[in-house]
């Protein structure tokens, strides 16, 4: 069974938004072996200058490249990675085991983003749309589109 990680910085603060998490937790436990792991932002003052952002980045991307299992396919997502469909994502998912990878990664970065060091560790860079959304509610997207991902593989219905 494929294994499935998700390294997001921060935690799931509204409790319909961790109810929503669980409930594609329990879903996908029928396709995936299934691991969040939530890490803590670094803080940074009201107007941080750019060398702080960049030193919170780098602090943060060395702590999530820690957190990369062994045998991954690592999926970044970044506003300026390449967007694709369900389906599409569908077929990168399931053609991980194909390819040797017992592990499929994905990575939310902080509000400013990821470090290069996590992009360029990356073997694809994933953007869901070129409007912005809040962290925690990319984490439930990305859970459903998982779980739908999965879906699709096993010729279920629910992508209709």
């Amino acid at each position: 069974m494929l294994g499935v990680t998700i390294i997001c910085e921060a935690k799931l603060k509204e409790k319909y938004l961790r109810d929503a998490s669980d409930e594609y937790v329990k879903r996908l436990g029928a396709y995936c072996r299934l691991n969040i792991i939530e890490l803590s932002p670094k803080k940074l003052p009201e107007n941080p200058s750019e060398s702080e952002i960049a030193n919170a980045l780098n602090t943060e991307g060395k702590e999530i490249l820690s957190k990369i299992p062994n045998g991954s396919k690592v999926f970044s997502m970044c506003i300026e990675g390449k967007q694709l469909s369900s389906e599409k994502l569908a077929k990168e998912i399931d053609s991980c085991g194909v390819l040797g990878f017992s592990n499929v990664v994905f990575i939310i970065g902080s509000s400013y983003g990821l470090s290069d060091e996590v992009k360029k560790r990356s073997d694809f860079r994933l953007s869901m749309s070129e409007m912005t959304f809040p962290h925690q509610l990319a984490r439930i997207m990305l859970l459903e589109q998982i779980y739908r991902a999965f879906r699709i593989n096993s010729g279920g219905k629910y992508h209709k």
